[in-house]
């Protein structure tokens, strides 16, 4: 009797140790955030508002020519996948599937009680950053219509170019990401051309 309680008891042990390992490799693998449609489209990522918010610039614009007094505002809010900022957190760098949405939204003074300073309304559009080996340089840059699936921008876009040339940390805008630019300083994973541009 003890011997079947054993017995019993040890098969109980291994399902149960079983059932752990296989978590532990599912919390070690998580499921990437990029999702592709089969003639390589990126799939919208509807949940991205969930994910970590890094930074909200307005009215942000880039070069010399770009356009100034505007007659409206814009918002950019940007988010990064969970999995790939806590990596972030722990190295200073990025791992293959980084995510970034760049989420455009109009901005307002007037309206309901407010009397000053601007608040966020409609989303105007989104793009994508996404670390992908798939891509020569590594990275793509898409641009959505709605939420229907995107093909990656070519690799000699505006954005590409800008993001390779200007970057703090592997073509990503650190510099504009407060939370995130210490970590980088204290890793000693920011770019030799960031470094050289701030001194």
């Amino acid at each position: 009797m003890k011997l079947h309680l054993g017995i019993a008891g040890a098969a109980a042990a291994a399902l149960i140790a079983g059932l752990l390992a296989g978590s532990a490799t599912q919390a070690q693998a998580p499921k990437p955030a990029a999702v592709f449609t089969p003639d390589g489209k990126l799939e919208f990522p509807k949940d991205y508002r969930t994910w970590i918010f890094l930074s909200a610039g307005m009215d942000m614009t880039y070069g010399p020519n770009a356009p100034t007094g505007a007659d409206h505002h814009m918002f950019d809010n940007v988010f990064v996948d969970r999995a790939s900022y806590e990596t972030f957190v722990r190295t200073g760098r990025w791992p293959e599937g980084s995510f970034f949405v760049l989420e455009i939204r109009g901005g307002q003074g007037e309206g309901s009680i407010n009397k000053g300073g601007l608040f966020q309304t409609n989303r105007m559009a989104v793009e994508v950053h996404l670390k992908d080996k798939r891509y020569p340089s590594g990275w793509a840059f898409f641009g959505f219509n709605g939420e229907q699936p995107a093909q990656a921008l070519p690799q000699t876009s505006a954005c590409n170019q800008c993001h390779e040339k200007n970057a703090a940390v592997d073509t990503t805008f650190v510099q504009f990401y407060p939370t995130l630019l210490p970590v980088a300083k204290e890793k000693q994973t920011l770019s030799e051309a960031y470094l050289a541009a701030e001194k």
